[in-house]
């Protein structure tokens, strides 16, 4: 009985992240960086620029975030709200608005789930009018999957609007990252 307690203990402290776990590992004695990546199924390099290390050392206790790892509906979901989003953009543009909702995820101002972070009171037009109900292109789709190999190495984008259809005083003060089309991200 004390094995099996101590083995199921094990996979729950060694378990992937889901998109709605909060995505981070706590490294245990013994651990190595490129350890934890494979076991997580991303490259070192990303897990090292998720949590903007410059090398592989890492310390027992020391909380590492993982990338997001949504589900097949959360997917799906980012792709309809990026088809809806960013409709007409470039592809480039719809990498860069996924990125944009993954990078809140992450963020402790925003909901630590896909989910949460889209239906967020007045945050995605395409919420509010049910254009996200609408299916996602095979663009939309493949810019969701660049977007969650990308993660990491964006620049840290966590707003974009389109200054043709939207003004705001509160995105007026935060930085500009990168323009892309009709769409300029901030963060």
């Amino acid at each position: 009985m004390v094995f099996v307690t101590m083995m199921a203990s094990l996979l729950v402290v060694t378990s992937p992240a889901s998109a709605d776990s909060g995505n981070a590992y706590t490294v245990k004695p013994g651990d190595s960086l490129y350890e934890i990546a494979a076991y997580n199924g991303i490259p070192t390099t990303q897990l090292m620029a998720v949590n903007n290390k410059r090398g592989t050392t890492i310390y027992p206790g020391e909380q590492l975030e993982l990338p997001v790892d949504p589900n097949t509906y959360e997917r799906g979901l980012l792709a309809r709200l990026v088809e809806a989003e960013a409709k007409g953009e470039s592809y480039a543009g719809k990498v860069a608005v996924a990125t944009v909702v993954l990078n809140r995820v992450e963020s402790e101002i925003f909901p630590d789930s896909l989910y949460g972070v889209i239906h967020e009171d007045y945050q995605f037009t395409p919420v509010m009018n049910g254009e996200i109900n609408k299916p996602a292109s095979a663009q939309s789709k493949a810019a969701v999957r660049e977007a969650l190999a990308y993660q990491g190495f964006d620049n840290e984008s966590l707003f974009f609007y389109n200054p043709a259809k939207a003004t705001s005083a509160y995105l007026s003060k935060k930085e500009v990252t990168t323009v892309i089309g009709n769409h300029v991200f901030l963060r």
